[in-house]
């Protein structure tokens, strides 16, 4: 297995890359740097993808062996929905990333960022029979638009894409049984606030859950109705996104070397 430095192999934008390329590359590594700080990462494992936009048959995602809080613009890599790397010197395959990722980018061609989780909170619910509750106003956000897919073993059988994104569906969040969380998005931005509601769906479930007390579920027509505000007023990532990069620009700017 080739190893990872800790210094970036390249500090400058890559030879060949265009300008779409990089402002996906600049949003995908954000995304990465502010799910690290968010307690969303597990060193080098779990991924976080984007589609070039200009090459849409192709993802970057970070480099096999870096953590969440090296990525930078310039440091990911490159591959081919098939699982074929193109970026040079880009180390080993991440089976599982394009194993995970490329049956929903290839189903769904608006799809630009699939983010994949292992959080604490997210695998608990993933481990309950009846997933995710509607016990707050997060859970009531992701009414009628949470999927789920059963658990298969460790995801490294190419046959597995096309049966992961049949469950996904229309939807844009999905709960892998005894596995974790996975949220997509037309931006980076879409895919992570995305992730942000639905861990804290989770994380509020179980801590009410913890308690051992009678709790609260609103009915489904509530539910549907703030389900209705939602959509109507609000879309994930478009205010937040712009602020979380302007945090990112200063407490680490070299995310977007």
């Amino acid at each position: 297995m080739a190893g990872f430095e800790t210094k970036p192999r390249m500090s400058a934008r890559p030879h060949g890359c265009s300008d779409e390329e990089w402002l996906a590359r600049i949003d995908l590594a954000a995304c990465y740097r502010l799910a690290d700080m968010q307690g969303m990462s597990k060193v080098i494992w779990n991924h976080i993808t984007a589609r070039v936009p200009d090459e849409p048959d192709t993802m970057l995602v970070f480099r096999f062996g870096c953590r969440y809080d090296e990525v930078t613009a310039s440091n990911l890599v490159k591959m081919t929905l098939d699982g074929t790397l193109l970026s040079e010197d880009a180390g080993d395959l991440n089976t599982a990333a394009a194993v995970i990722h490329s049956g929903f980018y290839r189903a769904r061609p608006e799809i630009m960022c699939v983010m994949h989780a292992h959080t604490r909170a997210g695998q608990a619910v993933a481990a309950l029979k009846d997933g995710l509750m509607l016990l707050s106003q997060e859970a009531m956000l992701l009414y009628d638009d949470l999927a789920y897919h059963e658990y298969e073993g460790i995801s490294d059988d190419e046959a597995e894409c096309d049966r992961l994104a049949n469950d996904l569906g229309k939807m844009r969040q999905m709960i892998l049984r005894s596995h974790g969380l996975i949220t997509v998005g037309t931006t980076v931005g879409e895919a992570y606030w995305r992730m942000v509601h639905l861990e804290m769906a989770c994380e509020v479930q179980m801590d009410v859950l913890s308690t051992g007390k009678e709790f609260v579920q609103q009915p489904a027509s509530v539910c549907a109705k703030v389900r209705a505000q939602y959509l109507k007023d609000f879309f994930p990532g478009l205010h937040e996104w712009p602020a979380l990069l302007r945090k990112l620009d200063k407490i680490a700017p070299d995310y977007a070397m």
